[in-house]
């Protein structure tokens, strides 16, 4: 089974769910802004949010993208999808692995890891190991700025 639809007995009239057709828009992602079936699909604002800023990062693979984060509502709650991405929005991480990721730390109740590595194209933090020389550097210039106050006063 495709997808169950909802019947009209009335002439020249459809009933579309919106989210019986996400599966196939992520494969024709183009027809996004004409698929009849999402014609006054009312959304919060911050998905039109996240939709501009995918566009603007990822210009012609942003709708699939886009398409993949609304098919989280297939498996989620609006609710819980819509707070996520304005989680994503707040914290500038505009992709549909951060969303999704936030989205599953949202609902295990644990803080959200992000790994770099699966994103390549940001930048990485090269952060070297303390070694007990730097402490004794600090204690003993800590030792002499200590001597030349009590000579100052």
């Amino acid at each position: 089974m495709i997808a169950r639809h909802e019947r009209s007995y009335t002439r020249e009239t459809a009933i579309y769910d919106p989210l019986h057709y996400l599966a196939l828009l992520e494969h024709k992602s183009r027809a996004l802004d004409q698929a009849a079936p999402l014609v006054g699909w009312q959304l919060p604002e911050c998905f039109a949010d996240l939709r501009r800023l995918l566009e603007a990062r990822l210009k012609k693979h942003a709708s699939r993208e886009y398409i993949q984060v609304l098919r989280l509502l297939e498996t989620f709650a609006l609710e819980e999808v819509t707070q996520t991405i304005e989680d994503a929005l707040r914290i500038s991480t505009i992709s549909f692995d951060a969303v999704r990721h936030l989205l599953l730390c949202r609902i295990e109740r644990r803080p959200p890891w992000l790994d770099l590595q699966n994103w390549p194209h940001l930048p990485t933090a090269n952060v070297r190991t303390t070694q007990a020389v730097y402490y004794m550097a600090l204690l003993t210039s800590a030792v002499a700025a200590s001597a030349n106050l009590e000579a100052a006063l």
